[in-house]
């Protein structure tokens, strides 16, 4: 039997270890290179953009030239005004990527020795990277399996038998659930989004390219894409596949979205299960990907996503 991918040496080619021997000079060195990689790791003005910049010899920040605007290696980007080490945000995200089905906030805040809240919102800003990326790609083509599934909150059944309801039907639910639809690509991109399946169905056709072929289950609310599409149907009453129609990447993404909630964060609040969902459809789509280029991705990925509305301040205006 051929060894899974995550069992390899190619899926280990960076270590915590590694990230925590740095010393601060080397994490600042290898964020600076990052951070302004179009200029080969040469600093810029983030707001002008002119090159003629120097450095305080007391303090990290830069000087421009142009603007006289001062600026850090973070200034701009969404850990703006941090008061990590740059050598712990680094650990951050090592860990985070680490993490196959996720990394809750508590387990965060005891390996760095933080609040929690701190680790909360380190960890929700790197979702919001995530979804950034995620969102760059809003057309999908060729074969597309289309699927629901509900997370956030159940009913826990009762201890005996004859108390117990079907935990499926609305009635037996406490109202927290919330439906995410996924469209896969096979070989190809995931993209999760919160809808109900029959509200979803013009997102679908509007990101599905024409010519594709759709699969999905028997929901009836897919019915009306056989109008645009080339539709195969699964019922899964009888089979998970037949063969050539099913839905198995689907459930692919919906089993790790599963383990995430309940083994990982065991419970998932309804305002944020958008970026649990675009968190878990990029380690779906980086899944063959070794651990060290999903962290250079991300690395990469945090210096150009820009300052976060949603989670700067966020404990400050929850307390306000």
């Amino acid at each position: 039997m051929p060894q899974h991918f995550l069992l390899s040496a190619q899926a280990r080619t960076i270590s915590l270890a590694k990230v925590l021997r740095m010393s601060d000079e080397e994490a600042y060195s290898a964020l600076k290179t990052v951070r302004f990689t179009e200029n080969k790791g040469e600093p810029f003005c983030p707001k002008c953009g002119c090159v003629a910049v120097y450095e305080f010899k007391a303090r990290k920040i830069f000087k421009c030239k142009g603007c006289q605007s001062q600026f850090s290696i973070t200034s701009g980007t969404i850990f703006a005004s941090r008061k990590l080490h740059i050598r712990d945000i680094l650990a951050a995200i090592a860990i985070f990527v680490n993490g196959a089905k996720g990394y809750s906030a508590l387990q965060l805040s005891r390996d760095l020795d933080v609040q929690y809240k701190t680790a909360f919102v380190l960890a929700h800003k790197l979702r919001e990277v995530l979804g950034k990326e995620q969102d760059k790609v809003r057309h999908l083509k060729g074969e597309i399996e289309v699927d629901g599934g509900y997370f956030g909150g159940y009913v826990k059944p009762a201890n005996y038998k004859a108390n117990r309801r079907d935990r499926r039907l609305a009635v037996n639910q406490n109202g927290k659930r919330e439906c995410v639809v996924v469209m896969r690509e096979r070989n190809g991109r995931t993209l999760p989004f919160i809808s109900s399946e029959h509200d979803a169905i013009p997102t679908i056709e509007a990101i599905a390219a024409p010519g594709s072929t759709i699969y999905a289950d028997d929901a009836k609310a897919y019915d009306v894409l056989h109008d645009k599409f080339l539709t195969k149907r699964i019922n899964h009453d009888q089979c998970y596949s037949d063969g050539e129609a099913c839905t198995n990447n689907a459930e692919s993404f919906f089993s790790r979205m599963r383990r995430a909630e309940i083994g990982t964060h065991h419970h998932i609040a309804g305002p944020y299960l958008s970026a649990y969902a675009d968190e878990m459809a990029w380690r779906e789509d980086h899944r063959r990907v070794s651990n060290g280029e999903q962290y250079v991705a991300l690395v990469g990925a945090v210096s150009r996503t820009p300052i976060s509305r949603q989670w700067k301040g966020y404990w400050q205006r929850k307390a306000a």
